[in-house]
């Protein structure tokens, strides 16, 4: 049986409760074939010491949406994700607001997982570019 996209984003938010996602307000807002959104607010909290978005917070966002759209693709009876690289490019700061960041697969293999990841501000302006590997492990029996 196929979930809603309600429901999937549901339980995508649902599972960062008690998460470094949910100390960086960080939203899963769509997806789609072969992409996945999320959304982080800009504010004191995920600013560097001059005031503008740390590229650390950019990259926590960017690593969680690429690893969920890696996540929500798989088996996740059988496999688990984890990143194994993440590369950043910080092209514009930001004081406030939103980033938007938007995974995109540019390889979606069985075990491995290539992921551009394009961050914005709500006028669409371009923030940073990441690539994000992950890989696809088997979960063993305990």
């Amino acid at each position: 049986m196929q979930l809603s996209k309600e429901k999937v984003l549901a339980q995508a938010n649902a599972a960062c409760k008690n998460t470094l996602m949910e100390t960086l307000s960080i939203e899963v807002i769509d997806y789609g074939d072969n992409f996945l959104i999320a959304k982080m607010p800009v504010n004191s909290r995920v600013h560097q010491p001059d005031g503008v978005l740390h590229g650390g917070a950019t990259v926590a966002l960017a690593e969680s949406v690429g690893s969920f759209a890696s996540h929500i693709f798989i088996d996740t009876e059988k496999f688990f994700v984890r990143g194994i690289e993440i590369t950043a490019n910080h092209i514009k700061s930001i004081k406030e607001g939103f980033v938007y960041a938007k995974a995109t697969f540019l390889h979606k293999g069985r075990t491995t997982q290539l992921l551009d990841i394009r961050v914005t501000d709500e006028a669409d302006n371009l923030i940073s570019i990441c690539k994000l590997s992950t890989i696809a492990l088997p979960k063993r029996d305990r």
